[in-house]
Formats: C-alpha cells, sequence, structure tokens
C-alpha cells in the first residue's frame, strides 16, 4: 500500500540522496538495530526468563522466516539453537 503521494515520495529521496553514502549507511544501521531493539524487548515481554537461543529464534523468525520453507527454516533454528548452545558453554569456561 502506498499512500504517500508522488511528488512527497521525490522529495524525500532527493533529501536521502543529498546526503553522502556513509551518511545514508549510517541512518540504515540504526534503523536496522532500532528495529531489533523493539523485537528483542517484544520476546523478553512475552518470555522475560527467555534464554539467549530463544531470543535468537524470535528474531530470525520474526525477521526472517517468512521467506524459508518449513524444512529450511527447521534447519535454521537448529543451527541457530547449536550455536547459542556453543556460545554459552563457551562463555562459562572462559569465568
Amino acid at each position: 500500500m502506498t499512500d504517500t503521494p508522488p511528488e512527497i515520495d521525490e522529495r524525500y529521496r532527493a533529501m536521502l540522496m543529498k546526503r553522502t553514502g556513509e551518511a545514508r549507511l549510517k541512518m540504515g544501521c540504526a534503523m536496522r538495530d532500532t528495529a531489533r531493539a523493539f523485537v528483542e524487548a517484544s520476546l523478553r515481554e512475552q518470555d522475560p526468563q527467555a534464554t539467549m537461543a530463544t531470543i535468537r529464534k524470535g528474531l530470525f523468525l520474526r525477521f526472517y522466516g517468512h521467506e524459508f520453507d518449513a524444512p529450511t527454516r527447521d534447519k535454521i533454528l537448529t543451527t541457530i539453537e547449536r550455536a547459542a548452545e556453543s556460545d554459552s558453554q563457551n562463555h562459562q569456561l572462559s569465568q
């Protein structure tokens, strides 16, 4: 759905293109970080006791889950789970 008049879209695009590539990249990264923080907060609100694996899997599902078929999505979730377990074990060993 596009409810923005074309002339406003053009003005907005022109304003963005006046910025340097570096500035546009920083804006994009900041927006991504903000979106991630919102999703993570939502996941923690739903489950205050969520593990890091649960948070990582939830982030994946919210951002990318719809882009994969079920078998591929399950493989990715398994990999995320294993990586989180490995990270947790490595963290415990380093303490």
